[in-house]
């Protein structure tokens, strides 16, 4: 079954428009993870405008699942994640300014640049994992930079699905495929939803893990959160 990894940044983000501490991000984990969530993941970026780098320490100790930390390796959040040691750690090329992750790395381009970092956080003991767009000839270089998996950016494949699902997931398809040949893990996300998970997970092969936070924290206002995580779950049910 494909693990559910929820990504709890809007919740910091709702706190952080009021200040104080409410909705905790700490209870939200908490919460999640009692729920069945399978995950919590975090994007903290250098402006703190959602997750703070108090968060990311006040986290640690509380999730017992699979902590994932995401974000673009400048120096700071290098340290950070070292001193941190989250199971898993996401490189995702975003702008500083960036509203939201909007693209993947170009794994050729930055080849040597991925593998000095990627060797550095896997001899801590680390997993790794690439975000990348669906292009399988990416693959070949994201294998060589020693990264342990690959994060599907799923934007393209959510915004198309409403229209022609089977066009919009057949670059994932191959991706998936490379991937596997080349003996890296599989993980998605972005715009991932209730109304597209389904289809993506079940025509996805080997996908270890979705980390989805936005949709799931906007459907939660409806559903209440167990509710969310629960029916979340069942999209990525195989029975």
């Amino acid at each position: 079954m494909t693990k559910l990894s929820v990504n709890i940044n809007k919740i910091a983000t709702l706190r952080n428009a009021r200040g104080g501490e409410t909705p905790s991000v700490t209870e939200a984990a908490i919460k999640i993870q009692e729920f069945g969530g399978q995950g919590i993941t975090i994007h903290p970026r250098p402006d703190e405008r959602h997750i703070t780098r108090k968060d990311v320490y006040d986290l640690k100790p509380l999730v017992t699942t699979e902590f994932n930390i995401e974000g673009n390796p400048h120096q700071d959040f290098i340290d950070m994640v070292l001193k941190v040691k989250p199971e898993q750690v996401t490189l995702v090329p975003d702008a500083d300014d960036a509203i939201t992750s909007n693209a993947g790395w170009d794994t050729k381009k930055h080849l040597d640049f991925l593998t000095d970092i990627i060797t550095e956080f896997k001899n801590a003991g680390i997993r790794t994992s690439v975000f990348l767009d669906p292009l399988p000839e990416l693959v070949a270089y994201a294998a060589k930079t020693g990264a342990d998996r690959i994060e599907l950016y799923t934007e393209a494949y959510a915004k198309n699905y409403v229209t022609n699902k089977e066009q919009a997931i057949q670059p994932y398809y191959d991706t998936a495929v490379a991937a596997t040949e080349f003996g890296l893990g599989i993980n998605a996300g972005h715009d991932l939803s209730l109304d597209n998970l389904k289809y993506f997970a079940d025509n996805i092969p080997n996908l270890l893990e979705v980390s989805i936070g936005h949709a799931l924290v906007s459907e939660a206002l409806y559903m209440g959160l167990e509710n969310t995580v629960q029916a979340y779950l069942k999209r990525l049910a195989k029975w």
